[in-house]
């Protein structure tokens, strides 16, 4: 195994060392915050919902400045799998069940959204992030086939879903590549892309449309007020409205709403380019994969034609030290005839859940709103959520209040007791994908 880049959690602000960072097709001119100033909002991070947010405000006309930690996607946003999802992270059987059916067709019809609201971003912004349809969800229990075939059934009846398509093993094998699946359905209405491109994207179409972004800024607190005003080492900036923006990086800066995430990490790796008979082999239609373990085994190929496999998350503060050999392990088990491939860079991000796995969105104090514990799913549903934002700001609240209507219950234990509760619970849904 040949090994070029492991990049561990980094403190620098610059990129970490991924294949995302070595692949990015521009550089934004940014600055540091030196001095005070004055605006209508002010959104803290810069990933998707924070850059998302801003380009929206920024377009209905709002002076808006926004303070990002390090540079816009240096975290999760710009180094996860890259897949634009359908649907919520709870299918549509079970929010028919934990909210009733029409609310759970009005989660659906937002999600829906979410993916036309990045696509139209990617065209009219001309946003060059390798975006392509499609996406696999193979199954690795026997046992779940039925279910995946009757769930394809129901989209496609209740919902008029025809993108979606059940396949069984045969045809999931040969999409695939593995023998390791018992069929699946496959999602062409989805997709995949580049998603520190998109994030650069995001950040320059907002920067174009008037936004303030400042690199280097971490924010330190904040005083609600009227104005509010947000603190950070080398000034402070004076905002009738704060976005919270931070997801899997807020850590104390709010606890009214940290209670209500969970921080976990995932890793990703990439391999040396495949040759032209690999790629017929492992993936011929170029689409993305996400299996069904708890533990979610997702991957698909580069642009450059790299297997890009994301595989095992871990819950604490720091990464492996190897990343490399720890995802490498289920990349294998997954396509062994990769076993001679060299991997060529590794990294991790750190993204946030919630116990429902359904996004968490809501208003406290003077003009604060936030959305955060995306759980996996955040290209899209980070995207839309910036679009509801700007529209819940302006007075169009509708669609951001729906998902506050869905009680988010915080994490027992608190800052202290959170991480081992989680430990353990997901460490016995591991086991159950085992066995």
């Amino acid at each position: 195994m040949s090994l070029k880049l492991v990049q561990d959690r980094s403190d620098s602000n610059d990129y970490p060392e991924s294949y995302y960072h070595a692949s990015r097709n521009r550089e934004l001119e940014l600055s540091a915050l030196d001095g005070s100033c004055r605006a209508d909002v002010c959104i803290i991070g810069g990933g998707y919902t924070g850059l998302s947010s801003a380009l929206h405000l920024a377009e209905r006309g709002y002076d808006v400045v926004l303070l990002e930690a390090r540079k816009p996607g240096w975290g999760a946003s710009g180094r996860n799998g890259g897949q634009l999802c359908s649907g919520q992270r709870k299918d549509q059987v079970e929010l028919t069940a934990m909210v009733g059916s029409e609310a759970a067709r009005q989660f659906w019809e937002l999600a829906e959204a979410a993916k036309d609201t990045a696509r139209q971003l990617i065209d009219r912004h001309r946003i060059e992030c390798d975006l392509k349809p499609g996406i696999a969800h193979p199954n690795h229990k026997p046992g779940y086939a039925r279910e995946t075939e009757q769930y394809v059934e129901f989209l496609r009846r209740e919902y008029d879903y025809q993108q979606i398509e059940y396949l069984e093993p045969d045809a999931m094998a040969e999409l695939v590549g593995s023998e390791s699946y018992y069929g699946g359905s496959l999602d062409m209405g989805a997709g995949h892309l580049h998603p520190l491109n998109y994030a650069l994207g995001l950040a320059d179409a907002a920067l174009a449309a008037g936004a303030r972004i400042y690199r280097d800024t971490p924010v330190y607190g904040y005083q609600e007020g009227r104005p509010n005003r947000v603190q950070t080492e080398r000034g402070v900036v004076e905002a009738d409205h704060i976005v919270l923006a931070c997801n899997g990086y807020l850590g104390k800066l709010e606890k009214r709403v940290a209670g209500k995430i969970m921080p976990i990490n995932n890793f990703v790796i990439a391999t040396e380019p495949l040759s032209a008979a690999q790629l017929a082999e492992i993936n011929p239609r170029d689409v993305a994969i996400a299996d069904s373990r708890f533990v979610v085994n997702y991957y698909r190929l580069s642009a450059d034609k790299r297997m890009l496999f994301g595989g095992g998350e871990n819950y604490r503060q720091n990464f492996p030290a190897d990343i490399a050999s720890f995802v490498r392990k289920p990349m294998l088990q997954v396509y062994p005839q990769l076993a001679a491939t060299g991997i060529d860079y590794a990294w991790g991000g750190t993204l946030a859940v919630t116990l429902n796995r359904m996004p968490h969105f809501g208003r406290i104090g003077q003009g604060i709103y936030f959305a955060q514990g995306y759980s996996g799913q955040g290209v899209a549903l980070a995207t839309l959520a910036g679009k509801l934002i700007a529209e819940a700001l302006s007075g169009e609240a509708e669609k951001f209040d729906l998902f506050g209507k869905i009680p988010t219950r915080s994490f027992p234990g608190g800052d202290l007791l959170r991480w081992p509760g989680l430990v353990l619970g997901m460490s016995y849904y591991a086991l159950r994908d085992r066995f």
